[in-house]
């Protein structure tokens, strides 16, 4: 009997991932499938059930079964989970950096195993929570970033949109800083704590420290943990898990995604007149930049 569910839903996300994880699951006959699929799954999206069950050397009922045990109808789900894949790169066990790779490889392997892990960040991120996190934002008299390490790479980035939040806006990546800036918030201020693990001792404690004053925390986990259990609200930015040597740090790259989600989703609910004067800003840093040399209506207000 195959271990996979026949009546449970398509699973969302990269479904090469989910061949792997259930792998061990499926009948001898059904691994068959697998490996076809594995081995090339482009070219399986232009198979039909017939040919599909002829390279793998079994049944139609069979190729049939194996998409059940990985969560799905039939094949022509299959098939479409399949193009989605490739429209976002492939898994991330095809993502491995050999040390004998070429640059080109290196390049295709990053970018591929970057889009996948942004759309599996995408597809996990809870919007009711994401919506409670665009109000807390937009309400807050004054926000604060706080991170370490990669994540305090995000808090300068989100403090660098302050004019897109329309507030005063912060970011501290020092402990002892942190904790003063914690002591000095007043209820109603927003402090947003980054973290992928979530497990941090010092940032921990400036957030226990920011609570006690009613301070509003949210934090910008990758997981469940101690930073998710002692905020206001948890947005966890789940993204795949690989602890290859040379794979980038991936989960800097979807907060930073998310961040640009929030900035922007933000700024959709200033007024005219403040939406106005972003403008004007921009118009104004593309003068600064370029010398004031511009064309047409450019030039006019340069």
């Amino acid at each position: 009997m195959s271990g996979g569910d026949p009546s449970a839903p398509p699973r969302p996300g990269n479904v090469l991932q989910a061949i792997h994880e259930r792998m061990a699951d499926l009948r001898p006959s059904e691994r068959k499938v697998a490996q076809v699929v594995l081995a090339n799954p482009g070219r399986v999206v232009r198979m039909t059930l017939a040919e599909a069950a002829q390279a793998a050397t079994v049944s139609e009922p069979t190729v049939i079964r194996f998409c059940e045990g990985i969560g799905l109808p039939g094949f022509q789900h299959l098939k479409l989970e399949l193009a989605r894949n490739s429209a976002f790169g492939v898994s991330a066990t095809h993502s491995v950096i050999a040390p004998d790779d070429a640059p080109q490889q290196v390049t295709d392997k990053i970018f591929e195993y970057t889009l996948t892990s942004l759309d599996h960040a995408r597809r996990r991120l809870d919007p009711a929570t994401l919506a409670q996190v665009i109000d807390l934002l937009a309400a807050a008299p004054r926000i604060e970033f706080m991170g370490m390490g990669a994540s305090g790479i995000v808090a300068l980035d989100a403090q660098q949109k302050f004019p897109l939040f329309g507030r005063p806006c912060g970011a501290s990546i020092d402990h002892h800083q942190q904790y003063m800036l914690a002591m000095t918030m007043e209820p109603g201020d927003v402090l947003v704590a980054i973290s992928h693990r979530g497990e941090t001792r010092s940032l921990l404690q400036v957030v226990e420290a920011a609570r006690a004053r009613g301070v509003t925390v949210i934090a910008l986990t990758g997981q469940t943990g101690s930073l998710s259990a002692a905020a206001d609200v948890a947005l966890i930015v789940e993204t795949l898990d690989n602890t290859n040597v040379f794979t980038p740090t991936i989960s800097r790259i979807a907060a930073l995604v998310v961040v640009d989600v929030l900035s922007t989703a933000v700024a959709l609910r200033m007024p005219a007149a403040k939406t106005e004067r972003l403008a004007q800003m921009k118009r104004a840093l593309t003068c600064m930049r370029t010398g004031g040399s511009q064309s047409g209506d450019e030039a006019a207000v340069c």
